[in-house]
């Protein structure tokens, strides 16, 4: 048998200035930048239509430099949007030189291949190429989620059965909406005739072009301040800078390989067992000041199904973001410069035809979170040397688009109900949170109910089902939404089968669920991803996010800890006395009886004071 081919992402090592540039005028040059894009995703979020951008705030913005290095990037913006836009660059450019085009002043590039950069096809990319004097001098980039782009059913979430890429609905392939200034007016009427909800649509894609060609604008006023030299060296110094700290902290690290496999919950009623609780392999490799993730191992690509993650745009993000927040956390380091810098000391490796690494046409519009599933599998496998630095298991995220017609006029909405984080050295996790590289803000309850035909019944804290330990894991959300009209919903989502993992000690937290309640008070359990289901008026979809795992052994914990969780509401007395060893009286802590109890559950075996949830298999080390 044949050894699979493997790909392989990595950068050079950057080169020193052959100029010594005044550190001061570096910093103030690195200011000016994250002004600038601080801008463009301002004026993005406020001139955008949809709720995703306007409020979830799933956009990014960032400038790159004419090798199509990003140089700085907008902080209000998401990881999964941000870290791609690189790799959205290197596409445009890959697909424009096959077809021996080229750019010029006054052009916007539309893109969302996901086969050549994107993160999937509903994150499309406007790109506004940077002139002066007559020299592309860099790129100004925003990337936004669109709620609708053609696919085979409304939304663009949740499209789980997608035969193929052509499936996930429209695809971009470095097409210019702009050539020299003027509009493409077939394109855009190709645009309005193919989606859903075309007004907001089209109206978002506008406010992400006026954007571009505001940072576009702002860079060529840095360039006339500063000198393009100038400028670029201090470009080049930053990402220098960024490269430089990260390798140290690499280094820092012990020389050996760390490994680590987690499970993506696949489709649980599928009669092929291949596409059922799918492995994620991860093995770390520290050699020196480079570090590399071998995702060898990992399940083969899924045939029809759109779970399937790009190498470029998801996994490759997935890795970075996870590093760079455990190794150059914000509470320990100074404010680093966010640049392709941060890329260069990283090697990702992964078989061609495998779910982290699928070929074309493969469905991939679905890759959310399993990419998230990447990414705390790698928080996993670092875990053994990186214990102060790390959470306990992550609870995963799900996605919901809601749609339905007035009239003949589509509604679409896409909702997304929290994870939770796993408790940390010294916290506890942090509860109802976009999780790893989301990052995204929720929707207000009041800006829903307003604009769709839906009723949020019930929002709260998923109480008394985090994974137990001296810092208990963190509470994701119970989320009803409730139809006021007939509709349909498609959902993504994860963490049904496989319980987040416990650290040091720490118990397992608690895998989510799904119930469709019918208008008539019946209820049907149903699995983490589907699609196209109808909703009557009167029905409710019932979103239960996991928990996260508790980090230490929870009979370690704070007694006072344990009964502030128990007046809050977080936790039941019984699970006070049964996972935590702590004995109530009133509104304090009966020392003695907790002494007791303590001492006598030690000596117990562990399995018998675990709840049900916490046998739930959850990610390995191995």
């Amino acid at each position: 048998m044949s050894a699979k081919q493997v790909d392989v992402i990595e950068y050079p090592r950057g080169t020193a200035l052959e100029r010594a540039l005044d550190p001061i005028t570096t910093r103030v040059i690195a200011g000016a930048l994250e002004s600038i894009v601080l801008e463009v995703g301002h004026k993005l979020s406020r001139m955008a239509y949809s709720s995703v951008i306007r409020e979830s705030e799933d956009f990014g913005a960032a400038i790159l430099d004419a090798r199509g290095r990003q140089v700085c990037e907008c902080p209000l913006s998401t990881p999964l949007q941000l870290g791609p836009i690189p790799g959205y660059v290197r596409g445009i450019e890959q697909i424009l030189a096959e077809r021996g085009q080229t750019w010029h002043e006054g052009d916007v590039i539309m893109h969302n291949s996901s086969f050549h950069g994107a993160s999937h096809q509903p994150d499309v990319a406007f790109c506004v190429p940077i002139f002066h004097e007559g020299a592309l001098v860099g790129y100004s980039v925003t990337t936004a989620h669109h709620l609708d782009l053609g696919a085979l059913v409304p939304g663009s979430v949740g499209i789980v059965d997608a035969t193929d890429a052509y499936a996930e609905g429209l695809q971009f392939r470095a097409v210019k909406v702009y050539e020299r200034g003027e509009p493409n007016a077939g394109i855009w009427q190709l645009l309005r005739d193919n989606i859903r909800s075309a007004d907001m649509v089209v109206g978002d894609m506008e406010a992400q072009i006026a954007a571009a060609r505001v940072g576009a604008r702002r860079y060529v006023e840095l360039l006339e301040q500063y000198g393009r030299a100038t400028v670029e060296d201090a470009c080049e110094e930053l990402m220098n800078y960024s490269e430089r700290v990260l390798r140290d902290q690499i280094a820092g690290l012990p020389d050996g390989v760390y490994r680590a496999t987690g499970y993506v919950d696949g489709f649980a009623d599928d009669p092929d067992p291949e596409r059922r609780l799918l492995p994620v392999k991860v093995a770390v490799t520290i050699e020196g000041d480079t570090l590399t993730v071998d995702l060898t191992g990992t399940a083969p690509q899924v045939a029809e199904k759109a779970i399937n993650m790009p190498f470029v745009g998801t996994v490759d993000i997935a890795v970075y973001v996870t590093l760079r927040s455990i190794l150059l956390d914000q509470a320990t380091h100074e404010d680093m410069p966010q640049n392709s810098g941060l890329v260069r000391p990283v090697r990702i490796v992964a078989e061609r035809g495998s779910m982290a690494n699928p070929v074309f046409p493969a469905a991939t519009i679905a890759r959310f979170c399993p990419g998230n599933v990447v990414a705390d599998t790698l928080m996993h496998a670092l875990s053994p040397i990186c214990g102060d630095r790390v959470s306990a298991g992550v609870g995963n995220l799900k996605v919901i688009a809601y749609s339905g017609l007035n009239g003949e006029k589509y509604w679409v909405y896409m909702d997304i109900s929290e994870g939770a984080y796993g408790g940390m050295l010294e916290r506890d996790g942090i509860d109802a949170m976009d999780t790893l590289y989301a990052n995204t803000r929720n929707n207000p309850v009041e800006d829903i109910e307003a604009h769709y035909p839906l009723r949020v019944r019930r929002y709260e804290l998923r109480t008394d089902r985090s994974g137990a330990g001296r810092w208990r894991g963190g509470m994701g959300t119970v989320r009803e939404i409730e139809f006021l009209a007939p509709g349909m919903m498609n959902l993504e989502g994860d963490g049904n089968s496989s319980a987040p993992w416990g650290a040091f000690g720490g118990q397992n937290g608690s895998p989510g669920g799904v119930d469709f309640v019918r208008a008539d008070g019946t209820v049907e359990a149903l699995p983490s991803k589907l699609q196209g289901r109808r909703a009557q008026e009167g029905d409710v979809i019932r979103t239960l996010s996991p928990c996260g795992g508790g980090y230490g052994d929870p009979l370690e914990r704070d007694p006072e800890l344990v009964l502030s969780d128990l007046l809050d509401g977080y936790l039941s007395e019984e699970t006070a006395r049964s996972r935590y060893g702590v004995v109530p009286a009133g509104n304090a802590v009966d020392e003695q009886a907790t002494a007791a109890l303590r001492e006598r559950l030690r000596g117990a075996d562990a399995a018998e004071h675990r709840p049900p949830w916490a046998s739930v298999p959850s990610g390995t080390l191995g």
